[in-house]
């Protein structure tokens, strides 16, 4: 897969569906941007949207959104049943695939500046890219909501934004940008419309109250349906799993003389998510993916896929071609070492037996499965990398303006070249710790897989530190060699470090 990442821009508007389609126009107007969900709630006001995008192309439709919003949301008419404090109220970036959580940052942090500049709306940071402890939680940036946040943000050093003026936009208010682990936003609703049980109920299930970590619950009458609901969101569905939350609404909801109605996802939801729900309510024992049949039909499709292409890559490597080489069998190696630490989890995860390490396992396999993505892209990228200096030293040379531009290609390709192997190493050795967990308190029936696992990961980080120092020469900015240099220096010493200590720790358990 190539690089993509997942946005779900909120937006102020769920009553006119003509003003919702002008923005989805500008995000679906960029170049690789691929519109998978659009919800609108009347009661609300409010609309989520999800597309996905390569990193560039997420930001810049994420930029065009918000442009529009501002002309076509005034947040100073707007009414709505949720909480906000912007036309465009919260844009979370996602990573989904080779995109680490630091590059989703930087992405995150790029929109702001851009935002703050040219719309001089103020920008929030706040989950995982937030600036400070107390920006984290969304629901503290907007406390008091647009009303509240236009007379204090001029005057209280805490509300002064990360990026832009200390002003609020009249028109489309201000927006909290970030960074987070997939979120479902899920609804219940209760044969109620007495909206204060919807409180009460939201209260005992959200974290600041003593309930659920990962969950932010409120409580809202829907006019339309005479109903009241609770509103949550999920923010960790491994450690909040969606029929834990159901149940306790259920219990609760018995404790104040109702009962639920109904529950919706608003938005899209991860596939696991449902499944752990349907082993939950449905009591199945030893119960995996692999037995839903569209998953098989998957995975074999994708078998087909691979065995070929292992065959093709074998014999491109034995070919005389220098390229594919060492540099993208350091990536295979990288992204098979993240596989083995994935299977050990799948294999452990379904045990009664590591039912205590669950939780852990299952985001550890997580992990890996995205590292497992990332490094096995790198394995082109490596190929491609060698490709563009090539073809940079082909450039003609016949003037001074021929040569000097030679000269800033062969510079350019030559870094990158550089950087893609340096990247494998740091993904490498993100593998390595997976494998070393999955070695503590993985199943013990796998742990030579597991140990294989962290081999294959040490293998990888010492090919790409091979392919970094052959490289460096060819850089002629110390600043850029110097940088890499550190970098993959500390890397290989901690990546040998630990494979060794995984190693010795296997070898004396088996």
């Amino acid at each position: 897969m190539a690089k993509l990442v997942e946005v779900i821009p909120n937006f102020s508007e769920g009553r006119r569906p003509e003003v919702l389609q002008q923005i989805l126009d500008e995000i679906t107007s960029v170049k690789g941007c691929v519109l998978l969900d659009k919800e609108m709630d009347a009661d609300h006001n409010r609309a989520v949207v999800t597309y996905v995008a390569p990193p560039d192309a997420a930001v810049e439709a994420a930029f065009r959104a918000m442009k529009k919003a501002s002309e076509v949301i005034d947040l100073r008419t707007h009414k709505g049943e949720h909480p906000r404090m912007g036309a465009t109220d919260v844009v979370p970036f996602v990573p989904i695939s080779e995109v680490s959580q630091e590059e989703a940052i930087a992405l995150a942090k790029q929109l702001a500046e851009r935002v703050a500049n040219e719309l001089e709306i103020p920008i929030y940071l706040y989950e995982d890219a937030a600036t400070r402890p107390e920006r984290v939680n969304l629901a503290d940036i907007r406390k008091g909501e647009y009303e509240v946040i236009a007379r204090e943000i001029e005057t209280l050093p805490e509300r002064k934004p990360d990026y832009g003026p200390s002003k609020i936009h009249p028109r489309a208010g201000c927006t909290a940008v970030g960074v987070r682990f997939p979120l479902i936003a899920f609804n219940v609703y209760l044969n109620t419309p007495d909206v204060s049980v919807a409180k009460k109920i939201a209260k005992a299930i959200r974290s600041n109250w003593g309930g659920y970590a990962y969950c932010k619950a409120l409580g809202f009458e829907i006019k339309d349906r005479n109903m009241a609901q609770v509103s949550m969101n999920l923010v960790n569905y491994l450690r909040t799993p969606i029929y834990r939350v159901f149940n306790t609404i259920e219990s609760e909801a018995t404790r104040w003389g109702t009962s639920i109605y109904s529950s919706e996802v608003v938005g899209l939801v991860p596939n696991q998510a449902l499944i752990n729900c349907a082993k939950h309510y449905l009591r199945l024992e030893n119960f995996t993916k692999d037995q839903i049949l569209e998953e098989k039909l998957q995975q074999a499709s994708e078998q087909a896929s691979r065995e070929g292409g292992i065959k093709d890559f074998i014999e491109a490597v034995a070919s005389q071609a220098p390229a594919p080489g060492g540099g993208s069998v350091s990536a295979c190696a990288g992204s098979l070492a993240a596989a083995l630490a994935g299977m050990v989890c799948r294999l452990t995860v379904n045990k009664k037996k590591y039912a205590d390490v669950k939780d852990e396992i299952s985001e550890v396999m997580m992990r890996a499965d995205g590292l497992k993505e990332a490094l096995f892209n790198l394995i082109s990228d490596d190929a491609k990398a060698f490709d563009d200096v090539m073809a940079a030293m082909k450039m003609p040379k016949d003037t001074d303006k021929m040569k000097a531009e030679r000269e800033q290609a062969i510079q350019k390709a030559t870094i990158q070249a550089t950087r893609i192997p340096l990247k494998v190493m740091e993904l490498s050795y993100e593998a390595i710790k997976c494998s070393q967990i999955v070695a503590e308190k993985g199943n013990v029936n796998s742990l030579s897989d597991a140990g294989v696992s962290s081999l294959a990961g040490r293998t990888a980080v010492i090919g790409a530190y091979m392919n970094v120092k052959i490289n460096i020469p060819g850089i002629e900015d110390d600043k850029v060699k110097t940088e890499i240099q550190e970098k993959a220096e500390k890397i290989r010493k901690d990546a040998v470090e630990l494979a060794q200590k995984i190693e010795n720790d296997v070898i004396s358990k088996l």
